[in-house]
């Protein structure tokens, strides 16, 4: 990750899709205008920042697709994007503290509440259900894992960058 300048064993960046239809509106859960116009800034900022995964991940559903394409268009992640398995909002998240724990990849997850929550509480806590990062629609939070141990870096939202 270009501008940050500390040594790192790995840089997760985990989003929460963009906010999207109700599904009494849209059974696809396409995002917003909102959605998209919110996504499409925080990935321009965080292009300006120097911000490089090198694959950007998410569930598959619409609104997880959307938001990740949006965030590839901008980041250009040098191995792509792709659904993956095990990123549902309900699916369990020991198996991806497993993964990340055997990855050194800078990877993008774009995904969904609870799952998001869990993951990231898991890895920075020990306990899923602790809740120590406030997830926000179309947000980025950057966790690194340093030495073995996880620490949030920073927190992107749609409301701290410009138009």
């Amino acid at each position: 990750m270009k501008g940050f300048g500390i040594w790192k064993d790995m840089t997760l960046f985990l989003v929460q899709h963009g906010e999207a239809r109700f599904e009494t509106e849209d059974p696809e859960r396409n995002l917003t205008d909102t959605g998209r116009e919110e996504v499409g800034r925080v990935a321009k900022a965080a292009a300006r920042l120097g911000i490089r995964p090198l694959r950007i991940i998410h569930s598959g559903k619409t609104r997880a697709r959307q938001t990740a394409e949006i965030m590839a268009e901008s980041l250009r992640p040098s191995r792509g994007g792709e659904p993956q398995q095990g990123l549902n909002p309900n699916d369990p998240v020991s198996p991806w503290k497993e993964r990340l724990e055997r990855s050194s990849e800078d990877f993008m997850i774009v995904g969904h509440l609870p799952f998001l929550d869990r993951l990231a509480s898991l890895l920075l806590s020990g306990d899923e259900a602790r809740g120590v990062i406030r997830f926000r629609y179309g947000a980025i939070v950057c966790l690194e894992r340093t030495e073995g141990r996880w620490a949030v870096r920073w927190i992107l939202t749609p409301e701290m960058v410009g138009d």
